[in-house]
């Protein structure tokens, strides 16, 4: 079963969501593999990846603005403060959230609801280089 391996550059431009869906696409198609999976895997520990609307922004503004009330910044609990008061809160929204998603392919395609796209979650306040490892497994 042929494997592909490539990686995804994205620059962030600080706290948000990132659609990363068409670069993937575009890997898939050069792969040539129709049918199997694409597995995903963000190589961060205060950045994840999420599959989410996209059809309508509001939603993941929303999805941000729940998190950021729920593990807030300058929490006093926090000892691990020297990287910044958004490095703590970043860790520990990447545990709540995934740092890996697999997609089933189908006819060449990812197998995607009408409204789903993929999504880097960024949650450092500054722009960040982040990589994301992409394997592509199938026939």
């Amino acid at each position: 079963m042929p494997v592909v391996h490539e990686q995804i550059k994205i620059i962030t431009s600080g706290k948000g969501t990132t659609d990363f869906t068409k670069e993937v696409s575009r890997i898939i198609s050069k792969s040539n593999i129709k049918n199997g999976t694409v597995t995903l895997f963000c190589r961060h520990t205060s950045a994840s990846l999420l599959i989410m609307e996209n059809a309508d922004p509001s939603v993941r503004v929303d999805l941000e603005n729940y998190l950021d009330r729920l593990v807030p910044e300058r929490d006093p609990l926090y000892t691990h403060t020297f990287e910044g008061p958004d490095d703590m809160p970043a860790h520990v929204k990447t545990s709540f959230s995934s740092t890996s998603e697999t997609v089933p392919l189908h006819d060449g395609k990812m197998v995607l609801g009408t409204w789903q796209g993929l999504y880097l979650w960024e949650f450092r306040s500054q722009s960040h280089s982040r990589m994301i490892w992409v394997t592509i497994n199938g026939e």
